[in-house]
């Protein structure tokens, strides 16, 4: 599925791993959110701005993490759930909307794939512009900070 902006686009990057643990585990870290910062090493902070225990649609929270380097803070937002299967992500900082997809599929007892789908659309002519031509750059350290949040959670999950 690609994302779009005004005739715009660009290919979500997609990656995914097996876990030697059940799905049921992987989707249990997936969605602990105050868990996050104990389990996933990119990120420093997370508040939930949501109301209510449940994780689903409307789930709000502002979390703060080291890309590149750097520290960054987004508000994310669930907009799609199938419970104990996957959930999209949205945030729509000044530069580009984020949209992420989480997924678990059991694979064999006590097993499973965890998978993630990352894609951005610029917003602006000028954001447009840098993501048309350096975007493939920072493709391959994007696809590696990814990986480095399956295998914390892989991690995480192997170890419970």
């Amino acid at each position: 599925m690609a994302v779009e902006t005004k005739g715009y686009q660009m290919k979500p990057i997609s990656i995914s791993r097996e876990v030697d643990a059940p799905a049921s585990t992987v989707w249990g870290i997936m969605t602990d959110l105050e868990g996050s910062v104990d389990t996933i090493s990119a990120i420093d902070n997370v508040e939930i701005l949501s109301v209510g225990d449940e994780f689903g649609v409307g789930t709000t929270w502002r979390e703060t993490r080291t890309m590149f380097g750097k520290k960054a803070t987004e508000v994310l937002e669930v907009t799609e759930i199938v419970d104990g299967e996957s959930y999209v992500v949205i945030a729509r900082p000044d530069s580009a909307n984020y949209r992420t997809v989480m997924s678990v599929l059991p694979t064999g007892e006590g097993a499973c794939t965890v998978s993630m789908e990352f894609g951005a659309n610029p917003k602006g002519t000028m954001t447009r512009f840098m993501g048309a031509t350096m975007g493939k750059m920072f493709a391959g350290a994007t696809r590696k900070a990814l990986l480095a949040n399956l295998n914390d959670i892989a991690s995480a999950a192997e170890a419970s």
